[in-house]
């Protein structure tokens, strides 16, 4: 019955959001100054997007809908799709290379769930990285060497590396129960993820090479996908009300918050809003490690 449980909360958290978002919903490109608290809303629209990457430099963002990658300025205006005949039927797992030349995404494929693909920034061709189903992508190494992940592998959901250039993957976790949304922080020393392994979603980080695994939220929300600032000294996540029971829905009570990786203080960067899968499933800090972008979610009468 777990293994099941945990199966479905991935796979549908994964499938295209339209399948699961009521009509009528807005969504809202939102960018949050994490020191003084100041919200700049760039762009709103009465459909879903979702998981915004900023670019590594500092010019655009890169969002998804409707299983493609849409490139915003910063004004809110929409450049187009990012390589709509390659970058396609993408799930919310995407971002750029430290270097910002290389793109990485999850694509859902076949019925079977997801798989990770390469591919240059500045065009070229797509290349599959990993050969198992499924597997969902959230981190590079800051070298731009290796992959972390998400995958389920003999009815386990666990943790997992690979050469960007492709290759054997390697099990980072062996917890019970799901560990998801690795990433590295920036001076390369640790990867930040969420599990379930105490029966309660909390937010861990541990070595690359998957030991010294440390503890960072220890309260009764349900605390997801930390992405390590740019300074890393803090981590942003986004925080359930209620408990969720291991899944990352959409449409729920969130707030973001702020952890100091050290101390473990964490403080709130927003109120509570409509939110959860889609408003901040990547990583997507500024450049300048000063703002975060993020999706609130509106329903409309």
């Amino acid at each position: 019955m777990k293994t099941f449980y945990l199966l479905g909360i991935l796979l549908i958290s994964s499938l295209p959001i339209l399948a699961q978002t009521p009509e009528n919903i807005s969504s809202e490109l939102v960018l949050l100054n994490v020191n003084t608290g100041e919200e700049k809303s760039i762009l709103k629209e009465q459909r879903h997007f979702e998981a915004p990457n900023w670019s590594r430099d500092g010019k655009y963002l890169l969002i998804n809908a409707a299983g493609f990658l849409e490139k915003i300025d910063l004004e809110g205006n929409n450049l187009g799709k990012i390589f709509p005949e390659k970058v396609s039927t993408i799930n919310n797992d995407h971002g750029l290379s430290f270097d910002g030349k290389t793109l990485v995404f999850s694509k859902n494929e076949k019925g079977l769930g997801s798989r990770i693909y390469v591919m240059p920034l500045a065009g070229g061709e797509a290349k599959l990285i990993t050969e198992k189903y499924p597997s969902y992508w959230h981190g590079i190494s800051p070298d731009g060497k290796s992959l972390v992940y998400c995958a389920m592998r003999e009815e386990q959901w666990d943790i997992y590396a690979i050469p960007t250039s492709g290759g054997k993957e390697i099990r980072l976790t062996d917890a019970e129960g799901l560990d998801d949304g690795p990433e590295f922080s920036y001076d390369g020393n640790w990867i930040y993820f969420n599990s379930h392994r105490t029966g309660r979603m909390q937010s861990y980080r541990m070595k690359p090479d998957g030991s010294g695994t440390e503890q960072l939220t220890f309260d009764e929300l349900d605390n997801w996908f930390p992405h390590p600032s740019p300074d890393n000294k803090s981590a942003v996540i986004i925080s359930y009300l209620e408990d969720q029971k291991g899944s990352h829905p959409f449409g729920k009570d969130v707030k973001l918050r702020l952890v100091d990786v050290e101390t473990k203080v964490i403080k709130d960067l927003t109120s509570v809003f409509y939110g959860g899968q889609g408003t901040i499933n990547v990583h997507s800090w500024s450049p300048d490690g000063d703002w975060i972008a993020f999706v609130r979610y509106h329903k409309q009468n």
